[in-house]
């Protein structure tokens, strides 16, 4: 296909325009990556500012994970992920297998149900009284529990699951399965996409926790890892971060590596599950 002067001209400024916005993308980490692999003396020779390393040390990453609280922070936010995630596929594909069946008593009421909490919430003061009068306060429970699943995510799981075909179901009740067979070796098997996606979701929303950590927790050693960041980056009080009492103030480099060690899973595991990410989050959306 020849295309005209207009059209190449178009092509040559959008791609030029892309290319810009994903450098202005890629910027902000390059500058972390960068602060946090270079010597504190450098960093301060440059004011600061780095693109690209001058000088390769880790000793930042060192003081990150010998010197602070972030270990263990890691650890409990690895906990959170991956429980988390686990159990809000779970509860998230079994209800949205229900709420796929047309004769489901009571169906239409309990899809209400869960429109009506994507609009409304109980608000801050009664989540937590609920959560403390259940005994989950001080708790890695706290931060699964009350978000264990997201209505915008079965409602997506819930429209996948329709498109399955009836016809599936049905040759698999005359083979003799179940409700139970029929989830488990036709309706998961053939969702890969959507759950991967919804696995995805859930797993940087629990990740990312911070809000619910502050508001549950006051025992620092069950901080996650962005409580235990936000103290490297904005309270560098050694006492804060359980330092010994001779250790100085977090370094420029030593903030930078610990923004790299809570961004770095994430970035990892998004790779793996891309190619369903746009497949699965389409699908499910493409019936009410």
């Amino acid at each position: 296909m020849i295309m005209s002067r207009g059209e190449r001209l178009f092509h040559s400024a959008n791609t030029l325009f892309l290319l810009l916005v994903g450098l202005g993308a890629l910027f902000p980490f390059l500058y972390i990556v960068s602060v946090s692999l270079t010597p504190t003396s450098v960093v301060d020779q440059y004011g600061g500012f780095l693109i690209f390393p001058r000088q390769i040390t880790f000793a930042a990453y060192n003081q990150v994970f010998f010197n602070s609280g972030i270990p263990r922070s890691l650890l409990n936010s690895l906990f959170v992920t991956g429980v988390g995630t686990l159990l809000s596929l779970l509860f998230t594909t079994m209800m949205g297998f229900g709420l796929a069946k047309q004769g489901v008593p009571g169906r239409s009421i309990y899809l209400f149900l869960v429109v009506f909490t994507i609009l409304f919430n109980g608000g801050i003061i009664p989540t937590y009284l609920i959560v403390k009068d259940v005994g989950l306060l001080n708790s890695l429970w706290s931060l699964i529990i009350p978000t264990l699943i997201s209505p915008f995510n079965l409602l997506i799981v819930k429209t996948f699951f329709q498109q399955i075909p009836q016809e599936l179901e049905d040759a698999a009740v005359i083979d003799g399965c179940g409700e139970l067979g029929i989830f488990v070796r036709i309706t998961l098997p053939l969702s890969v996409a959507v759950i991967l996606t919804i696995a995805l979701f859930y797993a940087v929303f629990y990740w990312n926790v911070y809000f619910h950590a502050i508001l549950y927790l006051t025992n620092s050693e069950l901080y996650p890892l962005q409580v235990a960041l936000r103290q490297l980056l904005l309270q560098p009080d050694p006492t804060a971060l359980d330092m010994s009492a001779d250790y100085q103030v977090p370094t420029e480099t030593m903030k930078m590596a610990g923004v790299v060690v809570s961004t770095l899973p994430i970035v990892l595991v998004y790779p793996f599950v891309q190619k369903y990410f746009l497949k699965g989050a389409t699908l499910g959306a493409v019936k009410g």
